[in-house]
């Protein structure tokens, strides 16, 4: 590792002398809103296995099961309003220092908080898709859909879990019934990439294009276990930019980072940015 500060002084530093940012951000960002994140400060897998991308496409099982649990869990997410570090990026951008914000993240919080280039990696929980003629519908006109061929719905608590997911019994499972494409009847799936998807070139592409850009990589809230987020840091790496890690445990690119923020991660971001740049007061706008 070549360096390792802890300090809001430092992360402030580098923020302003970094004209343009290429900005990563995981779930870490969105934990002070009510999302749960997947993996502990080590990096540790904190939930069972989530549906892979083959079995979703594949088995009527287990598309039936992730609607049982999303049914419920979306509520959580729909919900959900940005925090303070989401604000905070978003004054970042307006005063022009991110060229792009790509996220990690599928609970368009982001957005919500009024950041304008941003890239949605894995796409959104917002809208969902059939995998038969890509006819889209947002994701609360199909919860409507959802709920109404599910009436019983409301006799369950549950526990919630990342990306909209939530504990719900088996026999809630059992009784799920799963709404088609209104235009041909096809497969409906969450606009997002699963586990074991594969992200859309395209994505890749202007991301890459930004960091070719940029002075430097922000990386918020990522453990960055996962390779479709490494792989920018690997780029970043090749291109000889700085990686700034602002992140609560432990990171796959610790190693590559030339500055890591880690205790109190995101009130250390919010405050540095606040350092070097006037309050817009947008979380009152």
């Amino acid at each position: 590792m070549r360096l390792m500060h802890q300090t809001v002084e430092s992360l402030s530093t580098w923020l302003h002398r970094i004209e343009r940012w290429t900005v990563l951000t995981g779930a870490g960002v969105s934990a002070n809103s009510g999302i749960p994140t997947y993996r502990d400060r080590t990096g540790r897998w904190l939930r069972v296995d989530p549906i892979q991308h083959r079995e979703f496409v594949e088995l009527e099982s287990k598309r039936q099961r992730y609607w049982a649990r999303s049914m419920v869990g979306w509520v959580g997410v729909d919900r959900a309003r940005p925090n303070a570090a989401h604000y905070a990026l978003a004054d970042l951008e307006r005063a022009g220092r991110i060229d792009l914000l790509i996220t990690q993240n599928v609970d368009r919080l982001h957005q919500k908080a009024r950041s304008q280039h941003v890239v949605d990696l894995h796409g959104r929980l917002d809208q969902v898709i059939c995998l038969n003629c890509g006819e889209k519908e947002s994701r609360q006109s199909f919860q409507a859909r959802l709920l109404q061929a599910n009436p019983f719905v409301g006799d369950y608590t549950h526990l919630a879990r990342p990306d909209g997911d939530a504990d719900v019994p088996d026999t809630y499972v059992e009784r799920t019934t799963v709404p088609q494409c209104k235009t041909c009847s096809g497969v409906v799936m969450p606009d997002v990439v699963f586990f074991g998807g594969t992200v859309p070139r395209s994505r890749i592409d202007q991301c890459a294009d930004s960091l070719s850009r940029s002075g430097g990589l922000l990386v918020v809230g990522s453990s960055l276990q996962v390779y479709s987020g490494f792989r920018f840091c690997r780029m970043a790496e090749k291109l000889r930019i700085p990686i700034v890690i602002v992140n609560e445990g432990e990171t796959r690119a610790d190693d590559m980072a030339t500055l890591k923020i880690e205790q109190s991660a995101m009130n250390r971001l919010v405050s540095a940015i606040d350092q070097i740049i006037p309050s817009q007061k947008s979380k009152s706008a």
